[in-house]
């Protein structure tokens, strides 16, 4: 998982948290037929730190995922730069355990 930039940090909750991808771009076929493409724009062994992200075309400004939006199917495009962007992601972290209603994620 991790090196895909995604990784289910709590098992058993829908929740992805969001890191450096290693790869450029992977693609996920999903079992309903859909497929989740999550793409590296510019990395590299310097270009390692995101810089923004983009979920389905629109800007995603967490650094996590829910599960239902990757099972949705759809685009996750990642731009690289070689200085982190401490200002990425910082603003809303991932929901707690206690805080998912888990209904939602069916």
């Amino acid at each position: 998982f991790s090196m895909m930039g995604i990784y289910p940090v709590t098992p058993g909750l829908p929740v992805y948290v969001i890191g450096t991808p290693f790869f450029e771009k992977v693609t996920l076929q999903l079992s309903s037929g859909r497929s989740f493409v999550i793409e590296a724009k510019g990395a590299s062994s310097v270009n390692k730190y995101i810089q923004r992200a983009e979920l389905n075309g629109k800007p995603l400004d967490r650094a996590w995922l829910r599960h239902s939006e990757l099972a949705s199917g759809g685009r996750l495009v990642f731009v690289m730069g070689d200085k982190p962007n401490k200002e990425w992601g910082a603003k809303l972290p991932p929901p707690s355990a206690d805080k998912i209603d888990l209904k939602d994620e069916r």
